[in-house]
């Protein structure tokens, strides 16, 4: 079962007709993928001291239907691919049980001095490869 984590839809997510603004699905996903980490124990300040950023790559994303203001959405995270340096999720933003919006994000390891692809940290991979949805 993918990782959830709900938003409330508020005024400063939305256009002037109270529909939220499109950009502001990615950065719902961003929270979602934080809280992910964070549910495993991972703090990105933690690793950053340590030389790594985690860096979007690239994203795909199908909007299907608006949210509103006061929406209660649901925006679940799930992993389809690793590799020694990227990681692909798999992500939707629901209401109730409709998908609003779904999205492919890949997700890149850099060195925080080079911003040069690396190797994630042996702990991290685990947990993505753990967390990899076979469904």
């Amino acid at each position: 079962m993918p990782f959830s984590f709900i938003v409330r839809v508020y005024i400063e997510d939305t256009d002037i007709g109270g529909i939220v603004y499109y950009v502001n699905y990615l950065k719902f996903m961003e929270r979602a993928r934080t809280e992910f980490l964070r549910n495993h124990a991972v703090e990105q300040q933690l690793l950053q001291q340590q030389g790594y950023l985690f860096v979007v790559k690239s994203v795909s994303c199908d909007y299907k239907k608006s949210a509103k203001l006061d929406d209660q959405l649901r925006i679940t995270v799930a992993i389809s691919k690793v590799s020694a340096a990227s990681v692909v999720f798999t992500q939707s933003v629901l209401v109730d049980q409709r998908v609003l919006c779904s999205a492919v994000v890949e997700v890149v390891c850099v060195d925080a001095a080079t911003m040069k692809p690396i190797r994630f940290p042996q702990q991290i991979k685990q947990i993505f490869a753990s967390s990899i949805d076979v469904g």
